[in-house]
């Protein structure tokens, strides 16, 4: 097992700026100009993993294996957007966050993501061997 600093309630924020690139339309998730669930989803596991990146040893990382999500509201293009993950559980492997995206106006998204800790090389070399 590995040796982490990963404790429960511990956090972590990532932001972005809603453009045409992270909308609906361009990410092929819907028709509409706005901020993309899987955008919103992609900043939320971001700071999951920034959070365990941080406090594992360099020969490792996380990975996701969950991801339970709503989107409750829409983002117009040019807003700012930010996630938060907060560790809700930790068994030594495994980390469960609560995550929750925001806009200017408020609360836009919420769920529980799980990443599982891994070995760099030794999951590359899985991968590889496929």
């Amino acid at each position: 097992m590995v040796e982490t600093k990963i404790e429960v309630g511990m956090k972590r924020e990532a932001a972005a700026k809603v453009t045409e690139e992270n909308t609906a339309i361009e990410m092929k998730s819907g028709s509409l100009p706005v901020f993309a669930t899987p955008a919103m989803t992609a900043l939320m596991e971001q700071a999951a993993a920034e959070l365990v990146d941080e406090l594992v040893p360099s020969d490792w990382t996380s990975v996701g294996i969950s991801l339970n999500i709503r989107h409750k509201a829409a983002t117009a293009l040019g807003r700012s957007v930010h996630a938060e993950a907060e560790v809700k559980n930790f068994d030594g492997r495994q980390v469960t966050f609560a995550v929750k995206a925001f806009d200017e106006a408020g609360e836009i998204g919420e769920g529980l993501h799980e990443r599982v800790l891994v070995n760099r090389e030794k999951f590359m070399s899985k991968v590889s061997a496929k």
